[in-house]
């Protein structure tokens, strides 16, 4: 038996709509990256520490893009010549867990060894030890020169 077309043309539309949300949030939230075997998009090196990694997503195309160290990422962005206005997400890794992606700019960043030395390991919740999202981008834009120096050859 086959269904009617007026139950077809009611029908349509919800399930468009319904595939439609569903593609739209595959470019919204942190994706997975493959330790050991993705690299960053500042440095080059393989990221390996779950408990470092960021990403961000950018405002321009999309695409995500993946750094083993905070620092690297706001580095980046400044390279790129966009800021923060170059993100349109901005995820680090909870350093608390090594499991929980963190939406950056509400993370607070307490001090202790990083793979590219900007020492800033990502926490859900204030703490003593701990600076906001923009007093780490302050300090990390101050700390690495890596990507600049190359860019004024």
């Amino acid at each position: 038996m086959r269904p009617h077309l007026s139950t077809f043309r009611r029908i349509a539309p919800a399930a468009f709509l319904l595939l439609a949300l569903a593609a739209c949030e595959k470019d919204k939230g942190p994706v997975e990256i493959k330790y050991g075997r993705d690299a960053c998009e500042m440095c080059g090196m393989i990221i390996s520490e779950a408990r470092y990694a960021a990403e961000v997503r950018s405002a321009s195309d999309n695409k995500m893009h993946k750094f083993d160290d905070i620092g690297d990422a706001v580095n980046w962005l400044e390279l790129q010549g966009v800021g923060l206005q170059g993100a349109k997400e901005i995820w680090v890794m909870d350093s608390d867990d090594g499991k929980t992606w963190l939406e950056a700019r509400n993370a607070f960043y307490r001090h202790g060894r990083s793979p590219m030395n900007y020492n800033f390991a990502a926490v859900a919740a204030p703490r003593e030890d701990a600076v906001d999202f923009m007093a780490m981008r302050q300090q990390a834009l101050k700390q690495h020169d890596c990507g600049r120096k190359e860019q004024a050859k």
